[in-house]
């Protein structure tokens, strides 16, 4: 019996799980994830009348919500950085430009999200018209990211497709050089890399958009639609997340 139970507690996967929970970002792909979730299957419930059970889920993303805040207290200065490491590195004017721009709106979202989460905790009192006024800034700026996020993420296609195409019409045809074909296939494989991460963060931005544009009443789209669009981006978010914190496995 403690052998079987070794071998389920002692299980890769139980320690990558736990590798994957001890960092902050895992956690909260983790949670938005659930809360997502939560929204769809609260407005799928509501649909059908169930309103004892869409109240739990409906509880659970609000709960959520509020521990997510909580947990991106620290982020607003993270953007702020990157946007200035943005600003002094070169390369392509385009995407250098809408990189610094998604990380300064980014900055402002997670800004006003910080005085949303001390007013939900009652930390700090605001008006309900200034509540609301500070929720539609927010969203602002979180659209503005997306935004930017999926301009950079066009500009950024473009310019590898280029390169690639670039790469292929460099092949030499007849006797090959065997150090500068191995030089070229791992140039290649690379660029291949980075253009299937670009078009995956293009398909999660394409996913996030809908959330702060409901928000901000810019689209007419229910709840069940919201919720679904997140829970796809979330595990999306959280599959990548995985991959990186454990190397792939």
């Amino acid at each position: 019996m403690s052998t079987i139970a070794s071998q389920v507690i002692l299980h890769p996967y139980v320690s990558q799980s736990l590798k994957f929970g001890s960092f902050n970002v895992g956690r909260d792909k983790l949670y938005r994830t659930v809360q997502y979730f939560s929204r769809f299957l609260a407005w799928f419930l509501l649909s059908r009348g169930k309103k004892v059970e869409a109240a739990r889920w409906t509880a659970l993303k609000g709960h959520l919500g509020i521990g997510r805040k909580l947990m991106r207290l620290g982020k607003p200065m993270e953007h702020l950085q990157a946007a200035l490491r943005a600003a002094s590195s070169t390369g392509e004017v385009g995407e250098q430009v809408t990189s610094i721009g998604r990380q300064l709106a980014y900055f402002g979202y997670l800004t006003y999200d910080a005085a949303l989460w001390a007013n939900a905790v009652k930390f700090i009192a605001l008006k309900p018209s200034t509540a609301e006024e500070v929720t539609k800034t927010s969203n602002r700026f979180w659209l503005a990211g997306i935004l930017f996020s999926i301009t950079h993420g066009l500009l950024k296609a473009g310019r590898l497709a280029h390169d690639a195409k670039k790469l292929r019409n460099s092949e030499t045809w007849g006797e090959k050089d065997l150090s500068d074909e191995a030089q070229r296939e791992v140039r290649q494989l690379a660029l291949e890399n980075l253009r299937a991460d670009t078009r995956y963060q293009f398909i999660i931005d394409l996913f996030d958009i809908w959330i702060p544009a409901s928000n901000l009443g810019l689209v007419n789209v229910n709840d069940g639609i919201v919720g679904f669009a997140g829970f796809v981006s979330s595990l999306m978010g959280l599959r990548a997340q995985w991959l990186a914190i454990n190397h792939g496995k």
